[in-house]
C-alpha cells in the first residue's frame, strides 16, 4: 500500500477517482486509516494471551470470568472479539474431527459372516491422542 499512496495526491494530474480505476482499487481504500485499538482493550488483550498461555482449553466464557475477577468489566462478546483479532481459540477436540473422503474405497466388513472363536484371528486397533500441557500423549489399544 506504500507504493500506492505515493500515487494517491492531490497534485497528481490524475483524479483519485481515476487513479482507482486504473489500479482496479476501491476509493474507499485509498481514504481509510486504521484507527489503533484502545489502550484498554491493549491490557486486556495482554491478559488474555497471559491466561491462554496457562490454560489454552479455556473458552470465552471462562476467559470472560478469569478477567472480571481480575478487575476488567467485560462481557463475552467484547471477549470473543479480541479473541478473534488476537487469532486466540481454545483447544479441545471439535466433534467430526474424521471425515471420510469421498474419493476412498470403504471396505466391507468381514466380522458379519464368520465365527471368531480362535485367538488370533480377529484385531482391533485404536489411537487416541490426549492434549498434554507440552504436546500430547498418544494411547494406543490393540485387542485379539
Amino acid at each position: 500500500m506504500a507504493v500506492c499512496k505515493a500515487i494517491f495526491e492531490p497534485e497528481h494530474p490524475l483524479s483519485i477517482t481515476r487513479q482507482c480505476a486504473l489500479l482496479g482499487l476501491s476509493r474507499s481504500s485509498v481514504y481509510y486509516r486504521p484507527v489503533p485499538a484502545p489502550a484498554e482493550d491493549l491490557v486486556i488483550m495482554r491478559r488474555l494471551d497471559e491466561l491462554q498461555l496457562e490454560h489454552p482449553w479455556t473458552g470465552s466464557r471462562s476467559l470472560r470470568d478469569q478477567l472480571q475477577r481480575d478487575g476488567h468489566p467485560v462481557g463475552r462478546n467484547r471477549v470473543r472479539r479480541l479473541m478473534q483479532r488476537m487469532g486466540l481459540h481454545a483447544v479441545y477436540g471439535r466433534p467430526r474431527t474424521t471425515i471420510p473422503d469421498q474419493t476412498h474405497r470403504i471396505s466391507p466388513c468381514r466380522l458379519r459372516g464368520p465365527r471368531s472363536d480362535r485367538s488370533n484371528q480377529v484385531w482391533a486397533a485404536d489411537v487416541t491422542y490426549f492434549p498434554m500441557a507440552r504436546g500430547s500423549l498418544c494411547l494406543v489399544a490393540i485387542l485379539d
